[in-house]
């Protein structure tokens, strides 16, 4: 008898069967769950993206605002071009694709008919430039230097040109006007990265930024880029699953920017950097007898600043650049120029972004911190022509000795020894070598000026410089002593092998020589002319430190008031009334009798009817020439020259500084003031006055449209070229760092 069920079936195959029935009844479990998850739980969600397949957006650029300056002179504006541009929706409409189309555009254009083919193709990872990142939707342009007679021939011949548009767009354009560059201040403008725009996704996923955005690199461009660049427009296209369009499903206009009123004066700026170019020139051709040839003058800036509020009146920084190269995209050899180690990096705004030590300008820092510790005002200190501290001797600019003399007269005739013995004194009561609860007198009152620091400027990438404290030796001490110890075991026997020793073993202990060092401005100390700008106006105000700023305020197309950009105060100088007229009486000695007189009253300067504050200083940097500090200040404004390696505070800046006040005071060479002749006697406080359209009321500029420097200039046909850095900054910033310096200071 056989044992096979009725059904033919063994048991094996029995359990086949279940198996694969619960495998498919799974499978049709999963398959309706996804269904019902698709269909049913995020259906309106699909069905919404779905629908939205179908549009497609066409984007409309808004006018860019402008940047004026204090009395509404335009900066930075808006030039209308003709600008080609060409529809790729309807090229692809064509049988051709549009080639017949593009080598006819060519030939009208006078351009090679390859490159305009490769401007309308679309990027990709595979594509190099030239080609277009934005929506294939939206009309590309071709060239933004169209002439009428080229745009007649396109318009008036449509049918040979389908898809193909001339028409006056706003281009950016920084007019010089009044002969002022001011491009560090400004800035520029270029694409966006695909990076920014996915970042400048909101919440709901859409963009805010589209690829074919221009944004903000530098300057106020940057800072106030959300003001500037307005609302894009958006116009809505139907199309077919093939692309085409169909119809229109809606359109949002465009809405221009706002308007940045900003506190430079253009007659201000012009003079600031005519005469920083001009110290620069003038250093050149005097001989340093320490390195027997004529100072270099690679670089330098100048900032003037409204005293009573911190505004920025003027700024200039050199070598610079024309703004305009990065219009419309800048070229490759131009690109290569404004970042080059050859050029100097004309992009760094060294205002803000240059790094020094500031010899004896930084005494009346000293002064205060000599006060605070206890030292008399009416006290007198000796000024030998040297000091022998820890085995080493240091000199006063010179050898000059003076006796013994009051803190007012050490500032007047710039003595270092007076300052190097009350450093040394304190840095003995402070328990020396090995300190126990030191009071630091002298770094903490740099701190409580502001050093160290970074201002809040509205500039973006401004550096803190530095105040080499306890905290800041033992960090640097913590980074650098694997590199020493390794120099050390070497046995060199270089200046640097035995700086390499030495800090191998007790790098993170503050020495005499360098507390000594500190009280004059040097060794390891850095500060950047915006600082020293704040701090001189906090001297001449009564003591406010006030945040530098440049915007002024915000205002509509239509020149109504958005947003006012008020002063700010962060702070007050440690000194009390007392000190700071005794720092007054002593830096306005320095302009009639001390180290700068012979650049001012010396050479008609009339101290009687406009009474002027100056300190010198000439820092030594290890390696280079020896760096021009000239801070001053009036009622009014503060000026602040520096010139790297150019020579003396005085000799390296002080013309240029007292012209610098001739301009704005309306004095002669021969000390005569003609209030008629003064470009700014008093800083503007009141905004602009605007037409209906919007249009500032403002006096006729003396310079448009770029004369004062046409495109591819750099800071003046008789500058160097040097720097500024936008990008990339630490290369830059790497260059500006000074070596480490010892001994002593110029005044």
């Amino acid at each position: 008898m056989s044992n096979i069920p009725e059904t033919g079936r063994t048991q094996r195959v029995t359990i086949r069967l279940v198996v694969l029935q619960i495998l498919v009844l799974s499978l049709l479990a999963t398959l309706g769950g996804r269904l019902w998850y698709l269909q049913i739980r995020t259906g309106d969600e699909y069905a919404a993206k779905a629908q939205g397949n179908h549009i497609r957006e066409v984007v409309e650029p808004a006018i860019r605002g402008e940047i004026l300056d204090a009395s509404g002179r335009v900066l930075a504006g808006n030039e209308t071009k003709l600008v080609v541009s060409v529809s790729r929706t309807s090229l692809l409409q064509q049988k051709d694709h549009g080639k017949g189309v593009l080598a006819r555009l060519a030939d009208v254009l006078g351009l090679p008919a390859k490159d305009v083919q490769d401007k309308v193709r679309l990027c990709d990872a595979k594509t190099p430039q030239p080609c277009w990142n934005g929506s294939p939707y939206q009309p590309i342009p071709v060239t933004q230097q169209a002439t009428t007679q080229q745009a007649m021939q396109i318009m008036e011949r449509r049918e040979d040109f389908p898809g193909v548009t001339a028409q006056p767009t706003a281009v950016r354009r920084y007019t010089g006007v009044e002969g002022a560059n001011a491009s560090q201040v400004l800035g520029y403008l270029s694409p966006v990265t695909d990076d920014e725009v996915t970042k400048s996704a909101d919440k709901s996923g859409r963009e805010r930024r589209l690829p074919s955005d221009q944004i903000g690199r530098a300057g106020l461009e940057s800072v106030y880029d959300d003001d500037l660049r307005g609302t894009t427009g958006v116009d809505k296209l139907e199309v077919d699953n093939l692309g085409r369009v169909i119809g229109s499903a809606g359109r949002t206009a465009a809405k221009p920017g706002e308007n940045l009123v900003t506190s430079i004066d253009a007659r201000v700026q012009k003079v600031v950097e005519d005469q920083l170019a001009q110290a620069m020139v003038d250093a050149r051709k005097v001989y340093d007898k320490e390195t027997k040839k004529n100072y270099e003058a690679d670089s330098g800036a100048a900032v003037v600043m409204d005293v009573h509020t911190g505004r920025i009146i003027a700024m200039a920084s050199a070598p610079t650049f024309d703004p305009n190269l990065w219009v419309g995209g800048i070229s490759a050899k131009d690109y290569q120029n404004l970042t080059s180690k050859d050029s100097n990096y004309p992009l760094i705004n060294r205002a803000i972004q240059g790094q020094s030590a500031p010899g004896s300008t930084f005494k009346v820092i000293s002064t205060t911190a000599a006060v605070q510790a206890g030292y008399s005002l009416d006290g007198h200190y000796p000024c030998p022509t040297s000091l022998t501290i820890g085995g080493r001797e240091f000199k006063n600019f010179e050898s000059e000795s003076f006796g013994d003399i009051t803190l007012e007269k050490a500032l007047e005739v710039s003595c270092d020894t007076v300052f190097y013995g009350l450093a040394y004194d304190q840095w003995m009561k402070d328990g020396g070598i090995k300190p126990k609860n030191p009071n630091d007198w002298f770094f903490k009152t740099a701190h409580q000026f502001g050093l160290g620091s970074k201002t809040g400027i509205d500039l973006p990438s401004e550096v803190p410089g530095r105040v080499p404290d306890r905290q800041w030796k033992q960090s640097f001490f913590d980074a650098n002593k694997d590199a020493w110890c390794a120099q050390a075991a070497k046995g060199g026997h270089e200046y640097t092998d035995e700086i390499a020793r030495e800090n191998c073993v007790d790098g993170n202990q503050m020495r005499a020589g360098d507390s000594v060092n500190f009280a004059i401005g040097q060794g390891d100390t850095l500060v950047t002319p915006v600082q020293m700008a704040r701090i001189y106006s906090a001297l001449a105000n009564g003591g406010t430190l006030y945040r530098p700023t440049v915007g002024k305020a915000i205002v509509s197309p239509d020149g109504t008031l958005v947003r006012d950009i008020a002063p700010h105060e962060d702070g007050k100088l440690p000194a009390d009334n007392k000190l700071l007229s005794y720092i007054n009486q002593a830096t306005a000695g320095v302009i009639t009798s001390g180290t700068a007189a012979w650049k001012f009253t010396g050479a008609g300067w009339p101290q009687g009817k406009i009474e002027l504050h100056a300190k010198t200083g000439t820092a030594e940097v290890a390696g280079k020439q020896t760096t021009s500090w000239l801070t001053t200040y009036s009622g009014d404004y503060a000026v602040v020259m520096t010139i790297s390696q150019g020579g003396t505070g005085s000799g390296g800046s002080g013309d240029s500084v007292r012209r610098i006040y001739q301009a704005l005071y309306g004095v002669d060479d021969k000390g005569n003031v003609d209030n008629g002749k003064a470009l700014l006697p008093k800083p503007q406080a009141e905004l602009p006055k605007f037409n209906p359209d919007g249009t500032a009321i403002v006096k006729p500029a003396s310079f448009q449209d770029g004369a004062a420097f046409p495109a591819g200039s750099t800071f003046l046909d008789q500058a160097p070229p040097s720097g500024g850095a936008a990008e990339p900054y630490p290369v830059a910033l790497a260059a500006l760092e000074p070596t480490r310096t010892g001994g002593r200071s110029r005044a």
